[in-house]
């Protein structure tokens, strides 16, 4: 006779008679059918012949149907698990449920009812997993009496307040998780107090990560002896992290990361000799961390305490941890400046995050190599010197970010001497590399994202680089020379294409906007490019930033540019520009641009900057009218170039301008009225130009004084002298001169008289000096 039945995981999609088959097994006491594609659920069927039937597993089928009444007729079941099923309801009753003591119905929208909770009263429950069900507080009242109860899931709804007492009995709770809901406004002290009312309280597990929670840490943390998992990550919880912490023997995992925890961190955390995981990041944690911190924590495998103010002392140069850890952040903290050769005995990393922990002296060039498993590291931000030597990279290594440090030397021995890698994520950008960059991108087939901005590299973009499948490309800030090659038309998946401030030369090419479509950022800015700007970049619909500004371009600014469906608002601007790899790390693309008049690097706000930049050039012809159909367009900059004819009268339709510079052109008429609808405009610039007439009413425009004074006559050489102040100079100084010394030369009495005053003057200075000196020194 069969008694359990497993099938999970299998397709049953086609299996539209699976409940009849299931039903010819009346002594089956368990069936588990989960994750098996079932969609078919026989929902008129009253009753099925399962009498012994204890074990019912439905979980991570997607019904998205009310629940069958043949299930509620099963009275001997014990354990009913509904999870992701998406049932809605109403639902048949639990009542003739007596004997079940496990329920899980997360993620099902039926259990939403103060009637569906009075049913459930009074019953037998061990574990009730009722995670993001819409449930709020108010229902919630109605749950009561569940004194058997030992585990409770209600993370992910609607709660606003703390879980009532009339629940059940809080002493025998084992396991509490009230994590992404909104309670607020509730101190963590009053929160656990029905834990603290226990003589021996039970509690193993308590989540209650990102919700509003404030208050302190109580010092009666420490009673709760049994708690292997404290999860408080996401709050607001404030003060030092308390000493008895160190009396939680049994745990585990302690998160207390993102919140307001300041003061030192308590030695007496070495002392959770049992602890796996620890995450304090992300607090306000200042003070001196030494070896007692670590003494015995002989389990940990995870640690993370980056984001704070601490110090790492250690008291003996050659410590040896007595863990080995698969996880290491201290972002922020002071770990150098010798580089930390402690760093080397953990061989099972497998990531590694030390930015700007103030590290100086030279990487050994044996560090990557200590770590066989390694798949993230993160040293940006340091003062790291030496030559990019690492002689060989773990086959494993998916992020390498090692930015803003003081590497110099060439390329070739990092890139080509190592075998092929399987990096999606290289970040060398703004240290001291220099030399041609190198042909042996070969061994670099999965690099998704490359950054290589401000260095000192020269020669030609390499061909081999159009092989890989980049979707970011930063090369801005180095001496880089020649044209850009055809082989680059490859990289379709391209969003970012950085290569301002570099030696380019030759026209843009019209394969940029033929082939790389997919492009959000083009940055070609401070190069040497000439010819016109190619209509095929028209192609580009999904550009935000398009800069191309101090180069040698000439010709007619393309009228197609209301091609661009961003700019133009045909298309939302919902992505963002973080590139990731297959874990948590990611990296956000910035870049660095002129608006209102100077320059800003962006970063993470550069998915709100939408601009285009052709200043600088040597432009000619009309602004077309086509342009004032970019509503979007948040930055405008045409300046000095060679533009003519008038403003065109509905640049007003460009409602989200926050800077416009027109500077420096050979434009002429009057400023079109329509400028007073531009309500954020915060840059004006139109100097240099040959506009005549009037500002147009409107509280923005009136505010730009410096604007006013230059828009109305004629064009200015740009930096030409300005003689009308010279004139007035000289013409001053020499009246001057002329009024005092004119009537001293024509008259022998006033000379006689003008320079006996001044001998007069000058005996009594030295009569006054000569008094003062001997009293002084008592002459």
């Amino acid at each position: 006779m069969l008694h359990h039945l497993d099938m999970s995981g299998m397709d049953l999609s086609k299996a539209t008679d699976w409940l009849q088959v299931i039903n010819t097994l009346p002594s089956l006491v368990q069936l588990h059918l989960a994750g098996c594609e079932l969609s078919y659920l026989h929902m008129y069927v009253p009753s099925v012949n399962l009498t012994s039937l204890s074990v019912l597993d439905l979980s991570y089928n997607y019904f998205n149907s009310s629940v069958p009444q043949w299930i509620f007729s099963v009275t001997s079941l014990v354990s009913l698990d509904l999870t992701q099923c998406y049932f809605h309801g109403p639902i048949p009753s639990f009542r003739n449920l007596t004997s079940l003591e496990l329920l899980h119905v997360s993620m099902n929208d039926f259990m939403n009812s103060s009637s569906m909770f009075q049913e459930l009263s009074s019953s037998n429950l061990i574990s009730l997993d009722i995670r993001y069900c819409g449930i709020s507080s108010s229902v919630l009242d109605s749950l009561q009496n569940l004194t058997n109860l030992i585990s409770l899931d209600l993370s992910e709804n609607q709660l606003t307040k703390r879980i009532p007492k009339s629940l059940g009995n809080f002493c025998n709770f084992k396991e509490i998780d009230l994590s992404s809901n909104n309670i607020g406004n509730i101190s963590l002290t009053y929160f656990l107090e029905s834990f603290f009312e226990c003589k021996s309280p039970t509690l193993e597990s308590l989540s209650l990560y990102e919700n509003q929670i404030t208050g302190i840490i109580p010092h009666s943390i420490g009673n709760l002896s049994f708690l292997r998992t404290l999860h408080l990550r996401d709050n607001r919880i404030s003060g030092p992290i308390p000493y008895s912490i160190g009396q939680l023997s049994s745990v585990a995992e302690l998160d207390v990361s993102y919140n307001r925890l300041d003061g030192s961190l308590p030695d007496s955390l070495g002392q959770l000799s049992k602890l796996t995981h620890l995450d304090f990041s992300h607090n306000l944690l200042t003070g001196v961390v030494t070896e007692a911190h670590f003494i015995k924590l002989v389990s940990l495998v995870h640690l993370d305490g980056s984001a704070n103010k601490l110090i790492l002392r250690l008291q003996v140069a050659n410590w040896i941890p007595p863990f080995q850890l698969g996880y290491l952040a201290l972002r922020n903290w002071v770990l150098g400046p010798q580089f930390p050769l402690w760093l080397q005995l953990q061989k099972d990393l497998g990531g590694l995050y030390i930015s700007n922990t103030s590290i100086s002296s030279p990487m050994p060039e044996s560090f990557v190599r200590s770590f066989p498993d390694l798949i993230y590291l993160n040293m940006s931000n340091n003062h790291i010197r030496g030559p990019l030597t690492f002689s060989s990279i773990p086959a494993t290594l998916e992020f390498i970010d090692i930015s803003s440090n003081g590497f110099w030397g060439s390329l070739h021995p990092f890139l080509c001497s190592s075998g092929v890698t399987s990096t999606p994520f290289l970040n060398l950008g703004n240290n001291h590399l220099s030399g041609d960059v190198p042909e042996c991108w070969e061994k670099w087939p999965e690099l998704g994202v490359l950054n290589l901005e401000n260095n000192s590299l020269s020669g030609e973009i390499p061909r081999t680089l159009g092989s890989l499948p980049l979707r970011y490309l930063n090369m801005r800030g180095n001496k880089i020379s020649g044209r850009l090659h055809s082989s680059l038309m490859n990289l379709i998946e391209l969003d970012v294409l950085e290569l301002g401030r570099n030696e380019l030369t030759r026209s843009i090419p019209t394969w940029i906007g033929t082939k790389l479509t997919r492009l959000r950022i083009l940055n070609l800015r401070s190069n040497r490019f000439d010819g016109n700007i190619p209509h095929e970049l028209c192609h580009i619909r999904h550009i935000q930033i398009l800069d191309l500004a101090h180069n040698n371009l000439s010709g007619n600014i393309p009228r197609c540019f209301n091609n661009f469906s961003i700019l133009s608002g045909i298309e939302s601007n919902s992505r963002d520009f973080a590139y990731s790899g297959t874990g948590s790390e990611f990296f956000i693309a910035g870049d660095s641009l002129v608006t209102n008049g100077r320059e800003d690097t962006y970063s993470s706000i550069i998915p709100l900057v939408i601009l285009i930049d052709l200043s600088s050039n040597n432009l000619t012809g009309y602004i077309p009218s086509e342009l004032m159909s970019l509503m979007e367009l948040k930055s405008l900059n045409l300046s000095r170039n060679q533009l003519s004819g008038s403003i065109p009268k509905k640049i007003g339709n460009m409602k989200e301008l926050i800077s416009l510079d027109l500077s420096v052109n050979w434009l002429s008429g009057e400023l079109p009225m329509s400028l007073s609808k531009l309500n954020f405009l915060s840059s004006f610039n139109v100097s240099f130009n040959s506009l005549t007439g009037r500002i147009p009413t409107s509280t923005q425009l009136q505010s730009f004084v410096e604007a006013a004074t230059h828009t109305i006559g004629e064009k200015k050489e740009e930096d030409g002298a300005d003689w009308g102040l010279i004139i007035s100079i000289v013409v001053g100084f020499v009246c001057g001169f002329w009024m005092i010394m004119g009537p001293l030369i024509m008259r022998r009495s006033w000379r006689i008289a003008y320079f006996g005053f001044l001998s007069k003057v000058r005996y009594m200075v030295y009569d006054a000096i000569n008094k003062y000196c001997c009293h002084m020194f008592s002459c």
